[in-house]
């Protein structure tokens, strides 16, 4: 009777054990399922799955994937918080141009540079729900002519226009904002008109697909022009850091300045070319024909490699319209700590808050061409030494140069800011402040 009552009791004992144990899996189970649920619904984001190269063609939906700005959140960040998303797009639309060396070198080179700066600046964002602006990196200033070595831009529109249409199909930013949170560069003669003649340009005009769109462009005027008709930041043209680095280091600013007046370049004689039209509407063949023989102007027609050094030997130097009114003498000048001498009217300077330009250079209509030595003759005798002082100051420089990687208050540290002014056309600004 003894050993059956202690059978019972240790067959009650084996069946609390079971249900303890059994109590203990269900429990482990379920915390670890609510955990584990919990770190998918928080971490999981359905676009992290889109390569970057190639993007998943299942669009998750809107509630998903658009988070709301928070303004606390971007409170200390620096341009107001503002992030871009870079789009990796398929080696045709840029590395591919890379082969040639000239590609991230010429005066063109802006639209390479700032896209280096962005894949490596804490302004990027991996996440483009997080985006403020989306920048698409198409290069289309490096096909180079075989015939005369010049930039031919002739695939410009439809290479833009394909990349449109790949992120568009792959992803829903471009359509949601048709484009108007989407930056582009144009950093050839006359900008977003993808022509290097004025006419051809003005009959082109933007081509519908940008029209909404925001473009970063050399080309700038003070008056209306079809070429600036979309929303555009006028940015300098592009001139190697490293080569400005290594003139200074061994001509620096303050050096001496032996040369007065200086210019090299094409100076047509004849100014009528092939296609009937004028180079710099004749106002380099004047600078020649009339200052050609006067021992003050160091003019040469020829090129020289080693044109920096001269630059930096020169208290003024000539920065005549070409085909378009800007030049990278200007942004040359100014590195090299010569007072540029403007000479392209209504021309629009780039990032205007940033570089004080009628505090460090001169501006002499088109027209005037033949009162230049007078002019340059007095500022040189009554306030020279004030100008060369406000334009030797490193802020200036900095703020033309575009460097890899950005450092604040450079060119593209400038190009973030005046996005960053601009974030009206923001998308997911917009939906937080409604919100």
């Amino acid at each position: 009777m003894k050993r059956l009552f202690h059978g019972a009791r240790s067959s009650r004992n084996q069946d609390k054990g079971f249900c303890y144990r059994y109590f203990k899996w269900i429990l482990w189970f379920s915390i670890s399922f609510y955990f584990f649920s919990s770190f998918l619904i928080t971490r999981h984001k359905p676009a992290s799955s889109i390569s970057r190269t190639t993007v998943s063609q299942n669009k998750a939906s809107r509630a998903l994937i658009e988070q709301p700005f928070n303004k606390n959140t971007h409170a200390e960040w620096p341009l107001n918080g503002i992030k871009v998303y870079v789009y990796e797009l398929p080696p045709k639309f840029n590395s591919d141009w890379l082969e040639n060396e000239r590609c991230s070198t010429h005066l063109f080179a802006a639209e390479v540079a700032i896209h280096r700066a962005l894949l490596s600046s804490d302004i990027r964002t991996f996440e483009p729900w997080e985006a403020d602006f989306f920048f698409v990196p198409v290069y289309v200033s490096c096909n180079f002519s075989t015939v005369n070595g010049f930039p031919a831009i002739g695939h410009a529109r439809s290479l833009i226009s394909a990349a449109i249409d790949l992120v568009s199909f792959q992803l829903p930013f471009w359509n949601r904002s048709r484009g108007a949170d989407h930056v582009f560069v144009a950093s050839h003669d006359f900008g977003s008109c993808f022509h290097t003649l004025e006419d051809v340009a003005i009959a082109d005009g933007v081509p519908k697909f940008l029209k909404n769109s925001i473009v970063l462009q050399t080309f700038g005027v003070k008056y209306e022009h079809p070429c600036q008709d979309v929303e555009h930041v006028v940015i300098p043209p592009y001139i190697s850091p490293e080569s400005v680095r290594s003139t200074l280091e061994v001509s620096p600013l303050t050096g001496r300045r032996d040369i007065f007046a200086f210019f090299r370049g094409k100076m047509e004689l004849y100014p009528k070319n092939v296609s009937g039209r004028f180079y710099s509407k004749k106002v380099r063949t004047e600078i020649w024909r009339r200052y050609g023989c006067d021992r003050r102007f160091y003019l040469r027609r020829q090129r020289f490699a080693g044109y920096q050094s001269e630059i930096v030997r020169s208290k003024f130097c000539l920065c005549p319209l070409g085909w378009a009114p800007w030049s990278p003498r200007l942004v040359e000048s100014v590195a090299l700590g010569c007072v540029p001498v403007i000479i392209a009217d209504g021309i629009q300077l780039p990032f205007p808050a940033a570089v004080p330009w009628a505090d460090i250079s001169l501006t002499v209509a088109e027209g005037d061409v033949d009162k230049l030595g007078e002019v340059l003759e007095h500022v040189a005798a009554t306030n020279l030494t004030a100008i060369q002082r406000n334009l030797w100051d490193p802020a200036v420089r900095r703020a033309l140069l575009f460097s890899v990687p950005v450092l604040e208050g450079d060119a593209t540290w400038r190009v973030l800011e005046s996005l960053s002014v601009r974030l009206g056309r923001s998308h997911r600004r917009s939906r937080g402040s409604t919100q």
